[in-house]
């Protein structure tokens, strides 16, 4: 098939290289532009447009897709079908009407629950017991169309960036077979009941509250890690926590117990054992503390 291939993060790369790998002919990719990243604030190209150049594919990368230039262009690239991976863009009508076969979406959630920005990370936080992927049609709608493959995967302990891996590589094994043989995949309208949204998560959000109970403070931690990162303050600074798990001891929200880092919780306590100051590399509890000391019965933010 001739495939207009859409999509921007690493969770897009592997069915892009699927597609490649499958024999089907990605005529164009189309990427995010590129952001200012890093402590220079350098502009940095996406995953999607640094794998395509590497494989020697055309890539555009439109600030929007709104002009009418821009659905002239597109329609010209006279593709069969349009593969959208977390684009992270809207597609107007005229773009989703313009390859033969419409627009077909990896969306990494069990759709309906958590459509939107960050459906991992929301099923995480959320306590779910699986997540997954759902091969769609694409609509005019939020993640609101026709199902055509979907399957699940448990959550267990597995982080954030660990299960976007595992479902990306499950998204673009499905959308391959999706597209070996399309007509024995009749579209489902998805149902009304069980409708979620998943949000996409912003900075204050990923503060910790203490006074939460340690079980949800855990997911939240798992669902935010490594990025945006869950946080806490402790004198002054800003400290991520990127892995933690349940102990015992008790006393107020935020309140360190011990010299092991176990911080009281609105019920129960979280003893973290991977954090991160700013500007530094992940370090044990037992690093962070040797360099950051804090006396037990402090008050973290």
């Amino acid at each position: 098939m001739r495939i207009i291939f859409m999509g921007s993060p690493d969770f897009a790369v592997p069915t892009l290289d699927a597609l490649v790998a499958a024999g089907h002919e990605v005529i164009a990719a189309y990427t995010q532009p590129p952001r200012p990243a890093g402590r220079g604030k350098a502009e940095r190209p996406t995953p999607v447009e640094i794998r395509a150049r590497d494989l020697g594919i055309e890539v555009f990368s439109p600030k929007s897709l709104r002009r009418e230039d821009d659905h002239a262009a597109f329609e010209a690239l006279d593709a069969d079908v349009a593969v959208v991976a977390a684009y992270g863009l809207i597609l107007p009508q005229p773009i989703l009407d313009a390859p033969m076969i419409g627009c077909l979406n990896v969306h990494a959630s069990l759709l309906p629950r958590w459509r939107g920005a960050a459906p991992v990370q929301r099923a995480i936080m959320a306590g779910d017991d699986c997540a997954g992927v759902t091969i769609m049609q694409m609509e005019a709608g939020l993640d609101t169309g026709p199902m055509l493959l979907k399957r699940a995967i448990e959550i267990e302990e597995k982080n954030a960036a660990q299960l976007i891996e595992e479902l990306a590589n499950l998204g673009a094994s499905m959308m391959v077979e999706v597209l070996a043989d399309l007509p024995s995949f009749e579209p489902i309208p998805q149902p009304e009941e069980g409708v979620t949204y998943a949000a996409k998560i912003s900075k204050e959000e990923a503060r910790i509250d203490w006074s939460r109970p340690a079980r949800e403070l855990k997911r939240h931690v798992q669902g935010l890690s490594p990025f945006p990162g869950a946080w806490f303050e402790a004198n002054g600074e800003r400290i991520k926590l990127l892995a933690a798990e349940g102990a015992r001891g008790h006393g107020a929200p935020g309140q360190l117990l011990d010299q092991e880092l176990t911080i009281a919780c609105g019920d129960g306590a979280l003893r973290p054992t991977l954090v991160q100051r700013a500007g530094k590399g992940a370090m044990t509890a037992e690093e962070f503390l040797r360099g950051f000391p804090i006396a037990e019965g402090t008050i973290l933010q």
